[in-house]
């Protein structure tokens, strides 16, 4: 039937109605908030282009995940700024490394927080890549060697979840075998399965002093371009043994999202990277829109387009704001 028989505006009437046929809701549950970890101690520098968010030394970082988990949110996803960095990126595979530090830490003070550790080079090779250069290229079968030592210290330091993110090829089989070698079985892979070559990660770069010190990650990271493509990076990842996709950025490929959804019956998670939250933060600042109304709208289209887990820089205020209004 059409109109006049068929009106829309029927189930729109008052906020009850349209609570009740409602589609989609985001839980605090859905959210992972990402954190800075430094060395030091009582150490909380701000990040100029990612306002409310720091580079933290362990203590502080404690008591921001205490917050964090008073306030509902279950999960973190945690990266990691060493003292001093090298050339091949093997500081990242130390026992005592900084991450690994935080993590036995967070664990003793915080024992139902989810821990989800990113697992990349770019953070501690003193060239900013996610691998190791050879030929002023990165080298892929000898990064992924070291992507697997990594993943085995940081589970061994008691991780629940690993994340590689650099895009190598091969990687999530080469650390499913590692990890299962090792006895860590049960820990779970979230796979950076579809990260493209974005112009989004400035603020991040900065946070996590990563910036490629010649070139780019293009060789890598994936061409925005490209949809197939990603479905097929997707498909071999689950192939590999990975037990969460995700796509990365997410406002720009809500379309990949979807695609991903549809066509697998994976878990699916989001990153709403930096540069998506700084531009929401810039224009909040500016008073050019409503900042809580925008980022509950931008939550909502990820969760929508199928993403079952949202990582967002926006999770502590956003918990606020659901906590306040219940």
């Amino acid at each position: 039937m059409s109109f006049p028989q068929t009106r829309m505006r029927r189930l729109r009437k008052n906020s009850i109605i349209r609570n009740l046929v409602n589609e989609t809701k985001i839980d605090i549950s859905d959210l992972v908030m990402p954190l800075f970890v430094c060395t030091g101690k009582n150490i909380k520098n701000p990040i100029p282009s990612m306002p409310g968010n720091y580079q933290l030394s362990i203590d502080n970082l404690i008591s921001e995940i205490q917050e964090l988990h008073h306030i509902g949110i279950q999960a973190i996803l945690l990266f990691g700024i060493p003292e001093y960095k090298d050339e091949d990126g093997s500081v990242a595979c130390d026992e005592n490394g900084i991450v690994q530090r935080a993590i036995k830490e967070i664990k003793a003070s915080v024992p139902n927080i989810w821990v989800i550790a990113d697992i990349c080079n770019c953070e501690y090779t003193s060239h900013g890549h996610c691998g190791i250069i050879e030929n002023n290229e990165v080298e892929n079968d000898k990064t992924i060697e070291q992507l697997a030592k990594q993943s085995v210290s940081i589970a061994k330091a008691g991780a629940d979840m690993v994340a590689p993110s650099d895009m190598m090829d091969g990687r999530i089989q080469k650390i499913r075998k590692e990890l299962d070698a090792a006895e860590f079985q049960n820990v779970p892979i979230m796979s950076y399965s579809a990260k493209f070559a974005s112009s989004f990660y400035g603020p991040f770069r900065d946070a996590a002093e990563c910036s490629p010190q010649f070139g780019d990650r293009k060789t890598y990271q994936m061409n925005p371009a490209n949809s197939r493509e990603a479905l097929r990076e997707v498909m071999l990842d689950i192939e590999e043994g990975a037990d969460i996709i995700m796509i990365k950025p997410a406002l720009s490929y809500l379309d990949i999202i979807y695609k991903v959804k549809e066509q697998t019956n994976m878990p699916v998670a989001a990153y709403n990277v930096s540069g998506e939250f700084s531009m929401v933060k810039a224009a909040g600042e500016k008073e050019w829109i409503n900042e809580m109304n925008v980022i509950h709208e931008i939550l909502l289209s990820i969760k929508r387009a199928g993403a079952d887990i949202i990582i967002t820089y926006h999770a502590k205020e956003m918990a606020q704001a659901m906590q306040n209004n219940t």
